[in-house]
């Protein structure tokens, strides 16, 4: 049976526009899909494991090759549940706002746990290779401005990083849909909103 992971990092909850969107998506999603599994992951309101030295240590121990023993092994408990309930989706939803032209610290913290060697990447002769290969992930975010246009999209820190970090673990296949602009009015806002939650179901007919 197929998964579908919904990784939000927003906590505004029913305030929302970025999970007005989504809602819009999953909705559609799982009429047609009524088979898959949503499996959903709210950052908000999880306990995330903090990046201790033992556990930074057994990153380090990773990347020379060797396996995590002892204590190490003991303080990633928490880390590789979390790297296994993300690997076990085929297709990932990711609903976070723009904060500061980047992301949530909460996602930038969860992502800090799941990219580690040996089990989302590996080195090779010839390179980096990632370990999420055949997946799928959707992004849908909100943001206050508009960053489309040549003078404002390199103030857009979040969909490149989040390109390139999945892309670092074999995620190519990415799909990114923008609620813009949200804070320049609400007349503005509300037909941004509504057209993104439009584009949100007919982007999920086509999975």
């Amino acid at each position: 049976m197929q998964k579908l992971f919904h990784i939000i990092a927003t906590p505004r909850e029913l305030e929302s526009r970025t999970l007005q969107v989504s809602e819009a998506f999953l909705e559609t999603f799982q009429q047609k899909h009524v088979n898959w599994i949503v499996d959903e992951l709210n950052l908000a309101k999880e306990e995330l494991p903090s990046l201790s030295m033992k556990r930074v240590d057994g990153k380090y121990l990773l990347m020379t090759g060797k396996d995590l023993y002892g204590e190490f092994k003991d303080k990633w408990v928490e880390i590789l549940e979390h790297i296994e309930r993300f690997l076990s989706a085929d297709l990932y939803l990711i609903s976070t706002p723009m904060w500061n032209f980047s992301i949530p610290y909460m996602l930038k913290h969860y992502i800090d746990i799941l990219v580690q060697p040996k089990y989302l990447f590996r080195y090779t002769d010839t390179g980096v290779e990632g370990l999420a290969k055949n997946k799928k992930m959707i992004v849908i975010s909100s943001r206050g401005g508009t960053y489309a246009s040549e003078e404002t999209r390199s103030f857009d820190f979040q969909e490149p990083y989040l390109r390139t970090i999945f892309g670092f673990v074999g995620i190519t296949d990415m799909h990114f849909l923008h609620a813009q602009p949200m804070d320049m009015g609400k007349e503005i806002q509300q037909q941004k909103l509504h057209e993104a939650i439009e584009a949100a179901k007919q982007l999920a007919l086509n999975y």
